[in-house]
């Protein structure tokens, strides 16, 4: 009788919160009461101009350089031409 191969642990993979991409996310605002939706817990009221901390979103925001679309090298990827 032959036993099966050992089996290793498996390889940690990219985070799949990270690979679904942005949530739209519904609440009240805080000062006018208005129901409104944002990206991954960060809102912006239309009817009031309240805005809430970009801290208290439900993930970190993509830093510069997780920016696959970026071209090599520019450091003013968003000037206008």
């Amino acid at each position: 009788m032959s036993t099966p191969p050992a089996m290793s642990a498996p390889e940690p993979g990219p985070d799949p919160a990270a690979a679904i991409g942005p949530e739209i996310t519904y609440a009240e605002c805080r000062q006018c009461g208005t129901l409104i939706a944002g990206l991954d817990g960060r809102y912006s009221c239309g009817v009031c101009g309240w805005v809430n901390h970009h801290s208290e979103g439900h993930r970190l925001l993509p830093r510069p350089e997780d920016d696959t679309t970026r071209a090599a090298g520019a450091t003013d990827a968003n000037r206008l031409l």
